[in-house]
């Protein structure tokens, strides 16, 4: 089936008016992109930022009467902005995302490779990933950095929690790399399914990953090492359940930050905890400590 794709320059401000009344048009979907290179970091809990410039970008079914598109958005939108129409191939669009994730080398023993492609190194300890809804594809600097620190680790044995798991990419990379078991928090039910998921597609044992909503972590539960691969906010508010989690002598690694937001990360932390010097990859951050008390 083919396709129009509607493009739309559109302030911030005004994004949100000119995104509703396309989908009133009836476009079947609306997505909304940087219309001028302007990045965005490590928004604050709850926030939904946008770039001062967005493209919108819609589909609709190659049918449509453009015009009639034309004559509705004039109305609902004032004054009426430039309307650009390009008609897409036709593709299998639900798998097109797929060419943009190739098998990536994480140190010296882990591969992370979508699980659609064959592993480059069939010796090497691969990890089989379908991201689905899930966050966490190791392509993101923040898990690639936490993804090298793992395979320094010595893990044979180790309990471990991933706490924010999204896809249990590290959680799972830890599996492979000798820990004994992973206990995989999250608040997004989704994300603990696909973490199961990806567990029973490396034939990971139902028994070595378990998950948990953070409101049913159990009571004492202790752990030898602590991932958490979130973002500079929760890290802080987290800092305290974290720290609990962590037996003593056990190591901590934590991602998301960037490289302005160390300090204000390490803070909360310090009483219990030792921090080696940083590791940072495109102003993002990974740090790691031992548990000293």
């Amino acid at each position: 089936m083919q396709w129009l794709q509607l493009l739309i320059d559109a302030p911030r401000e005004r994004s949100e008016d000119f995104e509703n009344a396309i989908v009133e048009s009836g476009a079947v979907s609306v997505t909304l992109q940087d219309g001028a290179d302007q990045p965005i970091f490590a928004p604050g809990v709850g926030e939904r930022p946008l770039w001062d410039n967005c493209i919108i970008k819609a589909l609709f079914p190659a049918t449509i009467d453009t015009d009639q598109v034309h004559r509705q958005l004039s109305v609902t939108i004032q004054p009426t902005p430039v309307i650009r129409w390009e008609l897409l191939e036709d593709k299998d669009w639900s798998q097109e995302w797929k060419k943009y994730f190739q098998p990536l080398k994480c140190g010296h023993r882990l591969w992370i490779c979508p699980s659609w492609i064959d592993p480059p190194d069939p010796n090497a300890i691969n990890l089989s990933l379908d991201p689905g809804l899930a966050f966490g594809t190791g392509s993101h600097p923040t898990t690639h950095l936490c993804l090298r620190w793992l395979d320094q680790q010595d893990l044979l044995g180790k309990t471990v929690i991933d706490y924010g798991c999204g896809s249990g990419i590290l959680g799972i990379a830890a599996l492979l790399l000798g820990a004994a078991k992973v206990i995989a928090i999250d608040n997004d039910p989704q994300a603990l399914l696909a973490s199961r998921d990806n567990a029973q597609r490396n034939n990971i044992a139902d028994e070595r990953l378990i998950t948990y909503l953070p409101d049913d972590i159990p009571k004492g539960l202790l752990v030898d090492v602590m991932l958490a691969n979130i973002l500079a906010a929760p890290l802080i508010h987290l800092a305290p359940s974290i720290s609990n989690l962590t037996s003593t002598g056990g190591i901590l690694c934590l991602s998301g930050l960037l490289e302005s937001q160390i300090d204000d990360v390490c803070a909360p932390y310090l009483e219990h905890f030792s921090f080696q010097s940083p590791t940072i990859e495109s102003d993002w951050t990974q740090l790691s400590g031992l548990k000293i008390s």
